[in-house]
């Protein structure tokens, strides 16, 4: 009997769409909603210079006339009506994996990060998506698991970088430990090396360490991770025995993992509340990547740092202070759908 060839891809790997969930009123982000419209702006003008992008919104109209406005390219635009409680998508969006080479989506169960905030209407996004008419009428498999897309990276090829202090959390999956957990999300995504970080977090994070803000699988085996050089920083020992944990760990044939070190960017504080700002929260995208900055000395150091593992893309740097002011940043907000999901 043929066994079922199942594959989480990279997120370097073609895609068709980018999806985005806009901020609106009925949300965190209602006291500084004209800043942070200002950058989900940003981020569509720079996506849709390289593919379709697909907005999540009940205001579809006004967010049509507010890109055209700041000169956004909107062929390349599409809506989906649905309602939100808040606009991290990377989190409750859809998980695409190939089963024998054909898109499936996954979807998961969203809980606010372990029951933090509401997520009843974040929960119904995938179901919506999936029902209009913006994608191909693909498979759409609704696990009992709770996971979010932030937690977990993919080189295509079976590898699966994590962190415990997220997946092994007791507010997301308590009825199952680390192996049984394991052995469900590999029969999912077709994982067969998993790579276990636990060490490593960031202030002001809600998402219990997810991998996305502190080190990203890229092409050819390389690691980009965040890295504190201040030993005075609260997160100098966990970060530097992070670095140690990824120097151990091999690829699936063998070898150590390339590491470039990210820089670490200059405290940002909403009142006495330190935020989670990192370089690591980049969006690959077709022929570019999609870089946070925060006005910070480092910025520029991030940007070749994170061309030196894509020298054949654009990298671009998006001003993301405002998205840090509620906790994450620009990969956080984004969530790709891999070539063949569109019609």
């Amino acid at each position: 009997m043929n066994q079922t060839a199942i594959r989480l891809p990279a997120e370097w790997e073609p895609q068709d769409a980018v999806l985005l969930a806009w901020p609106h009123t009925d949300s965190d982000w209602e006291p500084l909603l004209d800043e942070v419209s200002a950058v989900y702006v940003e981020i569509a003008r720079q996506i849709v210079r390289f593919e379709q992008l697909i907005i999540l919104t009940l205001e579809a109209d006004r967010i049509r006339d507010q890109l055209a406005e700041a000169g956004v390219d909107c062929t390349k635009i599409h809506f989906c009506r649905a309602a939100t409680n808040d606009t991290w998508i990377r989190d409750f969006g859809p998980i695409t994996v190939y089963r024998d080479g054909d898109p499936e989506l996954l979807n998961f169960g969203f809980n606010g990060w372990g029951l933090k905030f509401a997520a009843d209407r974040d929960n119904q996004a995938t179901l919506m998506l999936a029902a209009g008419d913006l994608l191909r009428p693909l498979p759409l498999q609704t696990c009992g698991l709770i996971l979010e897309g932030g937690s977990i990276e993919s080189d295509g090829e079976g590898t699966l970088l994590t962190t415990t202090n997220c997946l092994l959390n007791g507010n997301r999956n308590p009825h199952l430990n680390r192996d049984q957990l394991e052995t469900q999300l590999s029969g999912l995504f077709g994982s067969s090396h998993w790579l276990w970080l636990e060490h490593g977090w960031l202030a002001g994070d809600d998402t219990d360490a997810h991998i996305d803000t502190l080190a990203r699988l890229c092409p050819d085996d390389t690691i980009l991770y965040v890295q504190c050089p201040d030993k005075d920083d609260e997160h100098y020992a966990e970060l530097k025995a992070m670095e140690k944990q990824l120097g151990r760990f091999r690829t699936r044939t063998g070898a150590p993992f390339r590491l470039r070190p990210l820089p670490w960017p200059q405290a940002c504080y909403d009142g006495e509340e330190r935020l989670p700002a990192t370089y690591a929260n980049f969006l690959i995208i077709n022929d570019a990547v999609l870089v946070p900055t925060y006005a910070d000395p480092h910025d520029q150091e991030a940007l070749t740092t994170i061309t030196t593992a894509f020298p054949e893309r654009e990298v671009i740097g998006i001003d993301c202070r405002p998205l840090i002011r509620q906790h994450g940043s620009l990969h956080c907000v984004t969530m790709q759908l891999p070539q063949g999901v569109l019609p």
